[in-house]
């Protein structure tokens, strides 16, 4: 019986120590945050959405071979500044003789028609990903590496 009621009494205890770290119910609506820290919450949070709105996430797919930093190469050509190039014209990257010959220019035709089948595009291109088939996902792409400078 002891034993019951030591067991309540430990409930007891620990919803009492739980309201501990709560604020009252009359502070718990407080709205007496300054205007200017309003603002600045708002603006984080608009810099955070923004931030994570600029890179869409079929990009994810490119960066695993792709860099977005000028001259800087992976497996692929960076992509910084690409969009109004010519094909094949990347200084320090290496080209198939494909792309180098494609005589194309990224721009939003281009590149919807290109990524969404590569080697169809360019038959003998060294980029073996086989295209982005959803035309949202591809424009969003092309309108990312349209901000890449």
């Amino acid at each position: 019986m002891l034993t019951r009621f030591a067991g309540l009494g430990a409930v007891a205890l620990s919803f009492a120590l739980a309201a501990c770290g709560s604020p009252p119910a009359d502070k718990a609506a407080d709205t007496s945050a300054s205007p200017a820290a309003a603002v600045a919450d708002t603006a984080s949070a608009a810099a955070t959405t923004a931030a994570a709105d600029a890179k869409p996430a079929a990009f994810a797919q490119c960066a695993a071979c792709h860099s977005t930093e000028k001259g800087k190469m992976g497996i692929g050509p960076s992509l910084a500044g690409i969009y109004g190039t010519k094909s094949g014209d990347v200084a320090g990257y290496a080209f198939s003789d494909a792309m180098k010959g494609a005589n194309l220019t990224w721009d939003d035709a281009t590149l919807d028609k290109y990524l969404t089948a590569p080697a169809k595009v360019v038959p003998g291109t060294k980029m073996t990903f086989a295209g982005l088939s959803d035309p949202a996902a591809r424009q969003q792409v092309i309108e990312y590496l349209k901000t890449l400078k």
